[in-house]
């Protein structure tokens, strides 16, 4: 996120299903503004197709949209959209367990890129939240 509240809180989502979501959406609620990054062209379709009516819906309502020049999803594409999005970050918000990432470009392996370019991070993981 960039700046504090409302107007001047910028917020910056891959728009996953899930937290980048519910990040978001929180961002919007408090009346900031999205910028969403677009992992490759074929992101949309790589979405479990229950997430993508609230995926065009945040796409559409994002200030800026920022599309990388992949065409398929693959972790490579993913780990791109990520550090595209820490390049314009200046606070990182993740919500991880601590363990390593499943494949790269995972939230640990974000979260290590954060801290390696002096990003602050905050780590949120409500207690009782369990990985699926």
């Amino acid at each position: 996120m960039r700046g504090h509240a409302g107007a001047d809180l910028v917020g910056l989502s891959c728009l996953a299903d899930g937290a980048d979501t519910l990040f978001a959406q929180a961002v919007l609620d408090l009346g900031g503004s999205l910028v969403g990054i677009v992992a490759a062209q074929q992101y949309r379709a790589a979405l479990p197709v229950s997430h993508h009516d609230t995926y065009d819906v945040l796409l559409a309502r994002a200030s800026e949209v920022v599309r990388l020049d992949c065409v398929e999803v693959d972790d490579e594409a993913y780990m791109a959209a990520s550090l595209r999005m820490l390049d314009l970050a200046d606070h990182l918000v993740a919500v991880w367990d601590g363990l390593p990432a499943r494949g790269y470009g995972g939230t640990a392996d974000v979260v290590r890129a954060a801290q390696e370019r002096g990003i602050p991070v905050t780590v949120v993981w409500p207690a009782g939240a369990r990985r699926d």
